[in-house]
């Protein structure tokens, strides 16, 4: 079985190569593609550095004898460019991560990482989005031990969803264990307006207070569990009724 690799914080990440690792380590065949840059909530931007169609990419090494490729595009351009063959036969499934810094509540939309697996979902693939909650991870191998166990459930289920997982820097025997969660109402950090001036806008950003959802996956993740949600990708809101908008067929 054929696996993409992708990510948002660039070729030269250590959650990267961790992911394409556990992805090497479960028996696929893996071949790796990941923006040349950081592409950090790129969300799922169809957006390339050149502007003529063309993709530009280059082969690269991460320390795994497997295809490695930097790429100059977002993450989801990546995922989508290769449905189409880009970087060898169309993947059976997208794997994205691992992300320093979590991915939680509705703000994965605008996630790069979640993005590319959702764009893969979105082709008719099964991914999986992995986040560790530290800028600065530490614990790699709490994080590639729960990306395992994801990676091995989703293999064996069908149909198979998108899996958003998220894992607290933690050493493995302080783990907690993994629960399934909720997005909570929007993440663990909130983006704010500090300063408007002549021509600028300075954002700030801090951690949100999530203790009133106890239950949701950035309160979870806080209080030392590992978290998956499974997503799904644009879908029709059937339940919204539209009398009295649409002409009569």
């Amino acid at each position: 079985m054929r696996a993409l690799i992708t990510n948002d914080d660039g070729i030269e990440s250590k959650g990267l190569h961790t992911l394409a690792q556990v992805a090497v380590d479960a028996g696929l065949e893996v071949v790796v593609a990941a923006p040349h840059e950081e592409r950090s909530g790129a969300s799922a931007s169809l957006v390339a550095t050149r502007s003529d169609g063309r993709l530009l990419v280059q082969k690269a090494a991460i320390g795994l004898d497997v295809p490695t490729y930097a790429v100059e595009a977002s993450p989801a351009y990546i995922a989508w460019a290769a449905v189409r063959g880009a970087f060898g036969p169309r993947p059976h499934l997208v794997l994205s991560g691992i992300n320093k810094g979590p991915n939680t509540g509705h703000a994965v939309l605008h996630s790069g990482t979640v993005g590319a697996a959702l764009t893969a979902n979105a082709h008719g693939l099964p991914a999986l989005a992995v986040s560790v909650s530290a800028p600065d991870p530490v614990h790699w191998e709490t994080t590639a031990s729960v990306a395992d166990r994801a990676l091995r459930w989703l293999l064996e289920r069908e149909p198979r969803p998108v899996l958003n997982v998220n894992v607290p820097d933690v050493p493995l025997d302080q783990l907690r264990g993994l629960r399934r969660a909720p997005l909570a109402t929007f993440g663990a950090v909130q983006a704010d307006i500090a300063e408007v001036g002549e021509g600028f806008v300075t954002l700030t950003f801090s951690e949100v207070d999530v203790t009133g959802e106890p239950e949701s996956d950035a309160a979870l993740q806080q209080a030392g569990w590992a978290t998956i949600t499974p997503l799904s990708g644009p879908a029709e809101a059937r339940e919204c009724r539209v009398d009295g908008l649409v002409d009569p067929a």
